[in-house]
């Protein structure tokens, strides 16, 4: 093995492509659903017990904070959905090629800004 490699140790230099970092983005959305998860179920739970449950959850959704939160967790949801499309496409063998990937992820990535642009407003 030939150990005179050219080592780069600084993280910032690296220039990573387009789709590397819309899958980076799609597989953070992954884990960001699944730790909202445990928000969604306290609500739906919550929500379902009772009268006063439900009551309180229409409450708690008032709060500037929690309509963050929801704004959130529908982003992750939005983002997800979008990229997830283009994987199912890219496994059905398009946009594999170094022309079509680069423009795929660009459009997830913009189309993804529009839909949580357009969340926010309807949440807000």
């Amino acid at each position: 093995m030939k150990k005179n490699r050219p080592v780069n140790l600084d993280i910032t230099t690296i220039r990573l492509p387009v789709p590397a970092i819309a899958s980076i983005i799609h597989r953070i959305t992954g884990v960001g659903l699944f730790v909202a998860l445990a928000f969604l179920m306290w609500a739906l739970n919550l929500s379902l017990s009772s009268q006063q449950g439900f009551d309180t959850v229409s409450q708690v959704m008032l709060h500037p904070f929690a309509k963050f939160i929801c704004w959130a967790v529908l982003s992750l949801i939005a983002y997800h959905l979008i990229a997830g499309i283009k994987h199912l496409l890219m496994d059905m063998g398009f946009f594999e090629t170094k022309e079509t990937g680069p423009i795929a992820s660009i459009v997830v990535l913009v189309v993804s800004v529009i839909c949580i642009l357009l969340l926010g407003v309807w949440v807000w």
